[in-house]
């Protein structure tokens, strides 16, 4: 029996998991999207066109792959069906769990509602419904992917869920769905979707039984983590290696190769405490350079210098068995580079992610730069101060570099023995 291997986002998402799970599917059979919904966004770039993913895994763009999404996930019907249109033939190499709940469009009026009412409070969510389809999931009123299969049945358990809780939409201001445009909706959501939906964790246990090779990824990262992230301003759903687990039906026992995905820099959207942002020219540099605009909402991101320490604290809790560095080239041309090696809390030099970082200041050391790293695909190719900086930050985070990006293109990756 073989062991799945999984792809994990470390820092606050938008890592550039994309890429790296774009080539790696090249060498497997499966692809498993484990939570999250249409709020991530993978960007991938091949022989120069551009594909957004936002919930179908990225294993898409191998022909030989099949893809799976899973039980972990909250599933837009509207926004995969679009995301759908960009290939062709995809009966028989993609499956959505028929456990996966359901993102529907009041879910979206919702969560833009409560965030409105938060007013300056606000966590800075995508709007897409992603908090309101978990809540219903955990406090067990969600709807599944496999209702779909009986649209008839579907529209008459919504239109009771919202009578039942009609003051609060009176509050919110979400008007309730008239029954016919429901029913029609669900209608074309099943005659779209019905040939995908299946149960995807005896998939993944078949797979796994006849020594498939099967790649397990996840959406945003670490530190937006629901519990191990920088609450509240994190996401619904446990993105560490583990939420892999019950995300697609998987067992500890049955986890191989650990990869995390990090930054050779840290960005963060949305609001919430960033220690490394920096708000001068070096960070608007980056977000120039690094086109930081979220493939999901094409939000501005917040820009900021790598921090080891919250490295270190994401590479441990998923136990990573090695890093992938992402984006080395939009260091390119900086004079001098700064690396968080630790933080200082009230006069105090701390080591760790304290669970509050408001009041973290980050610690500094500066690295030299390098004029450019565009195009290597060996690590000897790369200038010696690029190779310094990435064995510095190994031996801050105590995690081998194994995989280094120095473009967008899927080709421009150097693999370390």
């Amino acid at each position: 029996m073989s062991k799945a291997d999984l792809i994990v986002g470390i820092q606050w998402g938008d890592e550039g998991k994309g890429k790296i799970v774009d080539r790696l599917a090249m060498n497997y059979d499966y692809v498993c999207r484990s939570q999250g919904g249409h709020n991530a966004g993978h960007t991938i770039w091949v022989d120069g066109v551009k594909y957004a993913l936002h919930l179908i895994p990225s294993g898409v763009l191998n022909p030989q792959a099949i893809n799976i999404i899973g039980n972990g996930v909250v599933l837009s019907p509207e926004s995969i069906i679009k995301e759908m249109e960009q290939f062709k033939n995809l009966e028989g190499r993609l499956f959505i769990s028929d456990k996966a709940h359901l993102n529907l469009p009041y879910h979206a009026l919702i969560d833009q509602a409560r965030e409105k009412l938060k007013g300056d409070k606000a966590i800075g969510t995508t709007g897409k419904g992603i908090g309101p389809a978990y809540s219903d999931k955990i406090n067990r009123i969600g709807h599944r992917v496999g209702e779909l299969l009986n649209p008839k049945k579907l529209t008459t358990t919504i239109l009771d869920y919202f009578e039942q809780n009609k003051a609060i939409f009176d509050v919110l201001q979400v008007e309730v769905p008239k029954e016919e445009e429901l029913l029609n909706l669900l209608v074309s959501y099943n005659q779209d979707l019905a040939p995908y939906i299946t149960n995807t964790t005896n998939m993944v246990w078949k797979a796994l039984e006849d020594d498939k090779k099967v790649l397990l990824e996840g959406a945003q990262g670490t530190m937006l983590d629901i519990d191990h992230g920088t609450y509240p301003f994190v996401t619904s759903s446990n993105t560490v290696s583990a939420g892999a687990c019950t995300g697609l039906g998987v067992n500890p026992k049955q986890i191989g190769d650990i990869t995390g995905i990090v930054k050779a820099y840290c960005t963060r959207v949305g609001n919430g405490p960033f220690p490394t942002e920096d708000f001068g020219p070096d960070g608007d540099k980056m977000a120039d350079v690094g086109k930081e605009f979220g493939t999901t909402t094409g939000r501005k991101r917040r820009c900021g210098w790598f921090d080891a320490v919250a490295v270190k604290y994401a590479s441990k809790l998923n136990g990573c068995d090695q890093l992938s560095l992402m984006k080395l080239d939009v260091l390119d041309g900086f004079k001098k580079i700064k690396i968080c090696t630790s933080y200082e809390v009230d006069g105090e030099k701390i080591d760790y992610v304290p669970t509050n970082l408001d009041n973290v200041r980050p610690v500094y050391e500066e690295v030299d730069g390098w004029d450019s790293v565009v195009g290597c695909r060996d690590f000897e190719q790369l200038p010696q101060t690029a190779k310094d900086y990435i064995e510095r930050i190994e031996e801050l985070t105590q995690t081998k570099v194994g995989i280094i990006s120095t473009s967008p293109d899927r080709h421009d990756t150097i693999i370390r023995d």
